[in-house]
């Protein structure tokens, strides 16, 4: 990384156009000096998530002018310079940090607005740290706009991805009994944490009913297929089903979206106050992250073919 003011770089991940994972090259870009109520971050782990696998090949709008684009929506490090003005003030050089959300995170080093960064925990590895925010603020989202409380029955589909092994876990702490789809190979970690799990494919309708005679109340699509819409809306009311993938026939049928589909209800307030209690779990022993791989920034595009693949387990995060 070059340090000469008038000209500062650091190696961050681009793509060079849209498309498969081949298209991205990790570079030299330009490091803006931290302004007021910015911080620079020394990147230590990104973590990798299917909305930038869509970014990347273009789902999200092929936009010829945002190219070379920057990817990378989370992130954990240690700061290394503040801006000096009462927004910046709470962060010092040498603290621990969590970013989310951020923009261009598959970096070596980032200049973020301060009120994107909370501390991470000390009992928190920054692989950890890295890998949480994104699937634990939209799990966050996804219960509370579908109000799960206490006694609720939810049928979560995608059970064993990111979101929804956290999903899961948060859904049973509100006292909530869960269903979760996944592949047979997966059901004994479901199990652990806590939810009862199902083999999605055929005949999967029947199934829900057959573990939940008295009806299920609140569906969450982690998976965007057409039969996690369609079971969904054979069992709950349209109100308390809700999708993070499905951005086409979801909202067709009246189902809420999340995230930053097109749209989609980002749910900015949620999971900007989510972001201190997820951490507070994690360090606490009381939620787990279940993190499959982890791989150097220099293999985000092996990263990018795992995540493509569809099969990954929990998160992928790169290490810088």
């Amino acid at each position: 990384m070059s340090t000469d003011a008038t000209s500062r770089t650091t190696r961050a991940v681009v793509a060079t156009t849209y498309g498969g994972p081949e298209v991205l090259a990790l570079t030299d870009v330009a490091l803006p000096s931290p302004g007021p109520g910015e911080i620079e971050v020394a990147v230590r782990a990104a973590g990798v998530n299917p909305v930038d696998a869509k970014i990347r090949s273009g789902l999200f709008g092929p936009d010829p002018d945002a190219l070379p684009r920057r990817l990378g929506s989370e992130a954990a490090g240690v700061v290394v310079a503040a801006g000096g003005d009462p927004e910046t003030a709470a962060f010092t050089v040498g603290d621990e940090v969590v970013g989310f959300p951020l923009t261009g995170a598959y970096a070596e080093r980032i200049v973020v607005p301060a009120d994107a960064l909370v501390r991470k925990p000390a009992e928190v590895s920054f692989v950890d740290a890295a890998g949480l925010l994104l699937v634990g603020a939209t799990a966050e989202h996804a219960l509370t706009v579908t109000k799960v409380g206490e006694g609720d029955t939810v049928l979560v589909h995608g059970g064993s991805g990111g979101v929804g092994l956290v999903a899961v876990q948060l859904a049973a702490q509100r006292g909530a009994r869960v269903l979760a789809t996944a592949s047979e190979a997966r059901h004994d970690l479901l199990r652990e944490l806590g939810a009862e799990p199902l083999l999605y494919g055929d005949g999967l309708l029947e199934r829900v009913r057959a573990a939940a005679p008295d009806g299920v109340d609140v569906a969450l699509d982690l998976v965007g297929t057409a039969e996690a819409l369609e079971v969904s809306l054979a069992l709950v009311p349209v109100e308390r089903i809700t999708s993070i993938a499905n951005f086409d026939s979801a909202p067709k049928a009246g189902v809420t979206v999340l995230g930053g589909g097109p749209g989609a209800d980002p749910g900015t307030e949620i999971r900007a106050a989510a972001r201190p209690r997820l951490l507070e779990l994690l360090a606490a022993g009381s939620l787990r992250l279940v993190v499959s791989d982890v791989l150097p920034l220099e293999e985000v595009a092996e990263a990018h073919r795992r995540i493509d693949s569809g099969h990954t387990v929990g998160k992928i995060v790169l290490e810088v």
